[in-house]
């Protein structure tokens, strides 16, 4: 969808849309606020509360999974209703500007909000993400998010690669235009995948399982992971029980890092 300029072309429920980003990654600073790979760390604007309270009146999902820091701290903290970043990695693990720090997600499952984890190659520095550089990011995002806010966000299909060779030379030649254009993400290579390079095809997900049932997740923490808790983030912003501003959404995390911490929205 194009840039909104004016609080009136919100995009509402009526014309299909669900989720809504705040913000693009390699954005300069827009009308709302900042993208992650702006060069200045903008925060979010005047009009973005504006826009914010509009998607929050139209049950839209606000996501800020390409926001700079601030711009998703301070849309997080203004929203009347629990934000997504629905497709990102920990940068506390991989310092990149496409992941988000543990204040941002920590803030974001706090007030009820949702983490998906993707499957793409910022989640390791050499740019070549494995099935055990994604298990990482998601025992972390447990860690300070708790169980019920963290989920999978791929950022990308998840049909197998019938000609990997043929792939390859292809995905070179777009990422070179990207970067030609000076709209590539930091830690975009040509030689990089957008995607995890030994999860791929129709048992990606039952391997992810099995892989997480190894770190020692318990079953029902695998199922919060692999949808439930996308299911419930969702009714909470699609629900007709959504709160309003000063009304507590009756979301409580569980304990974490810095201890239980109940919804303030």
């Amino acid at each position: 969808m194009p840039a909104l300029t004016d609080r009136g072309r919100a995009p509402g429920a009526e014309r299909g849309f669900t989720p809504v980003q705040v913000a693009e990654a390699k954005a300069l600073a827009n009308h709302l606020g900042g993208g992650s790979m702006a060069s200045a760390d903008t925060a979010l604007t005047d009009f973005g509360r504006e826009v914010i309270d509009a998607l929050d009146d139209r049950h839209l999902m606000v996501d800020l999974s390409h926001s700079g820091e601030r711009t998703c701290l301070g849309a997080a903290r203004h929203s009347r209703v629990p934000v997504s970043i629905n497709h990102t990695g920990c940068r506390a693990l991989t310092d990149l500007p496409r992941n988000k720090t543990d204040e941002e997600l920590r803030l974001v499952a706090s007030r009820g909000g949702f983490v998906g984890i993707y499957f793409m190659p910022f989640l390791s520095p050499t740019g070549h993400a494995r099935a055990a550089d994604l298990v990482e990011h998601i025992v972390h995002a447990v860690h300070v998010c708790g169980e019920d806010h963290v989920g999978i966000g791929t950022d990308g299909p998840v049909t197998a690669i019938d000609d990997l060779d043929a792939y390859r030379a292809h995905l070179a030649e777009h990422v070179t235009r990207r970067q030609q254009a000076g709209v590539s993400a930091a830690g975009e290579r040509a030689d990089t995948y957008p995607f995890v390079v030994d999860l791929r095809g129709v048992d990606q997900f039952r391997e992810l399982i099995r892989l997480l049932e190894l770190r020692g997740f318990a079953t029902e923490r695998i199922e919060k992971i692999m949808g439930r808790n996308f299911v419930d983030y969702a009714q909470r912003v699609w629900g007709t029980d959504r709160p309003r501003r000063g009304r507590r959404c009756g979301v409580t995390q569980a304990p974490v890092a810095m201890g239980p911490v109940r919804c303030t929205c």
